[in-house]
């Protein structure tokens, strides 16, 4: 009994330690926003890096750079991983990724408190989320609250593009999920958790012709007309695919129903009166935790394959792939995570599929209860008022150092 009431006001400390700590979040997270970590291209990541590096000594948490592993030409343009612990034992994996989509304008990257919000590129997606983590383990030490394991931070680049330089690299290396017990993504999930994400198979898809002037247009070939024929196919597949439906929860206004959207992006031609010789357009493929990623790549490189044994010539260019994700609620991690919701909140976890492609895949493919949580809101987060409300930040930073100790506990 005495160690328990020693833990019990362990964790009161703690918590009014992170209520008390919301000015020094904003500070911290004000100095994150204004470095333009904009992926695409994936610039100023070294910057970024170096200040929390020297913010975080502050606190007394030491992050190590995960080196990637030589290759002949690589050169030394690959982006850092970083690595942050606390504890001993089995490790607990809180994730992030600091790159961000690009600006609607230089003015977001000029961050802005206004109260108890700060307005800013990556405030909601996942800056603000960084911070909570970051905040969640330094209370924990500060406030010496035992911990049966290891916490583990690990925060990525390239997350915007796929991830190939940043969790996909650690992935091939072996490295998230080690071990783990569990994980948490600081995601902007609008106060819900998300247990599953569906997959996603992106392709630019090119079509060729060959240029002539409008008046000798039968001279040329018709790039146009000929990408019409190939999107009349996959209109087919299109309509197939869309009576799927998910049996996980979805958020309001969203469907359950698997997706292929064709021509999020699209152009071609070089005039109004030339025969155009070029022509592309995008494919966006989301699947559903039900479907196996390889069997749908498969059905839309076939699409492609069979317009070109008809005799249109074409090209395509893979842009994003990436695995659905699914982990029950009754998993350790997400009735701990559950448990820390209710205590900090008052209210009751929902679990949810993420409309999008999350990087709990990496971890769950391990075998790693992953979940996603975090303080912001996704309806602003890539928009031009982007924001996270700070008191959501101090609250999760609670609810990660409570869902941690809860793991904990569970596993000794």
């Amino acid at each position: 009994m005495g160690t328990r009431a020693h833990q019990t006001k362990a964790v009161e400390r703690l918590l009014s330690w992170l209520q008390q700590r919301e000015d020094q979040m904003a500070a911290l997270l004000a100095d994150l926003i204004a470095i333009p970590t904009e992926n695409p291209p994936g610039r100023q990541y070294r910057e970024f890096v170096e200040v929390l590096e020297k913010q975080t000594e502050r606190l007394g948490l030491a992050f190590r750079r995960l080196e990637p592993p030589s290759r002949p030409g690589a050169g030394d343009d690959v982006p850092e991983c970083l690595s942050a612990s606390h504890g001993q034992g089995a490790p607990f994996y809180f994730h992030g990724h600091y790159d961000v989509v690009p600006a609607q304008s230089e003015k977001q990257f000029q961050p802005q408190r206004k109260d108890h919000f700060v307005f800013g590129r990556g405030a909601s997606d996942m800056k603000g989320g960084i911070v909570s983590m970051l905040y969640a383990i330094v209370g924990l030490k500060e406030c010496g609250v035992e911990i049966e394991g290891k916490i583990n931070l690990v925060l990525v680049p390239d997350e915007e593009t796929g991830g190939a330089r940043g969790s996909a690299r650690l992935a091939e290396q072996g490295i998230p999920g080690g071990n783990g017990v569990g994980m948490l993504l600081a995601e902007p999930t609008s106060g819900v958790v998300w247990n599953a994400n569906r997959g996603a198979i992106s392709l630019h898809v090119r079509v060729f012709g060959k240029s002539a002037h409008v008046g000798l247009q039968h001279q040329g070939e018709n790039a146009f007309e000929r990408m019409h024929h190939v999107v009349e196919r996959l209109q087919e597949l299109k309509r197939e695919v869309e009576q799927r439906t998910t049996t996980v929860n979805v958020g309001t206004g969203q469907s359950r129903n698997s997706i292929l959207m064709l021509g999020g992006q699209s152009g071609g031609g070089t005039n109004f009166n030339v025969v155009p010789e070029t022509c592309w357009f995008t494919i966006d493929r989301r699947v559903n935790p039900e479907e196996d990623l390889r069997e749908e790549k498969a059905r839309l490189i076939g699409v492609l394959n069979e317009c070109r044994q008809q005799g249109i010539a074409l090209e395509w260019e893979l842009l994003q792939e990436g695995n659905s994700a699914s982990c029950q609620e009754g998993e350790s991690t997400g009735q701990a995570l559950a448990e820390a919701i209710r205590e900090i909140t008052g209210a009751t976890a929902r679990f949810e599929l993420c409309p999008g492609l999350l990087e709990t895949r990496f971890y769950a493919a391990r075998g790693v209860p992953s979940y996603a949580y975090g303080p912001g809101r996704l309806s602003v987060a890539h928009g031009p008022n982007e924001y996270v409300d700070l008191r959501r930040v101090v609250q999760c930073a609670s609810i990660y150092a409570l869902t941690a100790m809860k793991v904990f506990d569970r596993n000794a």
